[in-house]
């Protein structure tokens, strides 16, 4: 595919947030936000943003060789950093202002993207915390999934435990097997409800905060689970001491080694305001 930056759609223009995702994500720290993109705009995005995964997809290892996470979902991650389509997708004004209208903040930095690809016969995705892995000094933070093909429940839904998010950090757990014994434990003692859609079509999206405790099943399917995501943090937020290894790679590779306390503002985390 040789599609020109200047033959895609800007997606500049902002949409209205309707006020019912808005109380559905303070209240539930989640919520689907449909037809963010039109068929047209999906279209065109579509074929960039997987033409872009496959060429940077590093994992080659046969599905049985891998560990939980490896089977979890293939991620290829901060895809606008190598391809100047793709950047006009993840530094998206549209995006980023419903992500800042769910937070209630006035603008957005990038932490990262991730392309991630949920292959036929997939293993499921254990219950888990993204922001575990970042060194942010505050819970403003939202992850946005969007699907680039029509997904159904068959082929790994993003499923959500509801409110979860409220109690921040839960256990020092990265995503494993044992993180998926001890959050469905929680969940089910907490009596947290869960929440998945049964079906999503491309151009929909999910947002949810940093400490919204999440999982998917496997993908059951024939076909590719093709997921782009952007996760978005609050303009104003600083760098936090790491608590783990992970928060003090993230710190270097996401953040550029900032120091504990600055701004986050590096060229790695542009506004999109």
């Amino acid at each position: 595919m040789n599609t020109k930056v200047s033959e895609l759609p800007r997606l500049n223009d902002l949409k209205a947030v309707p006020d019912k995702n808005v109380s559905e994500f303070l209240e539930k720290g989640h919520t689907l936000v449909k037809n963010i993109l039109s068929p047209d705009e999906i279209a065109f995005y579509h074929p960039v943003i997987v033409n872009a995964a496959r060429r940077y997809n590093t994992e080659k290892r046969k599905m049985e060789d891998r560990d939980t996470y490896g089977k979890a979902f293939l991620q290829i991650m901060n895809l606008w950093r190598c391809d100047e389509t793709v950047k006009q997708f993840v530094l998206s004004k549209r995006l980023g202002k419903i992500a800042a209208d769910l937070m209630g903040v006035e603008n957005v930095r990038i932490f990262h993207d991730q392309a991630l690809f949920k292959e036929p016969g997939g293993g499921p995705t254990p219950w888990h915390q993204d922001q575990y892995y970042w060194p942010i000094d505050n819970n403003n933070t939202i992850t946005m999934c969007m699907p680039l093909i029509d997904i159904d429940v068959d082929m790994g839904m993003l499923t959500f435990a509801s409110a979860s998010f409220t109690k921040g950090a839960v256990f020092d757990f990265e995503i494993s097997d044992e993180s998926e014994k001890a959050f469905d434990d929680y969940v089910k003692k907490g009596q947290f409800p869960i929440s998945r859609a049964t079906t999503m079509k491309a151009g929909d999206a999910t947002f949810h905060r940093g400490f919204t405790i999440h999982n998917a099943p496997g993908n059951q399917s024939d076909k590719m689970r093709e997921i782009m995501t952007i996760i978005y943090i609050a303009d104003g937020s600083r760098v936090a001491q790491p608590k783990n290894q992970w928060q003090i790679n993230d710190q270097e590779k996401w953040l550029m080694g900032k120091p504990v306390g600055e701004l986050i503002n590096s060229e790695l985390n542009p506004k999109v305001l």
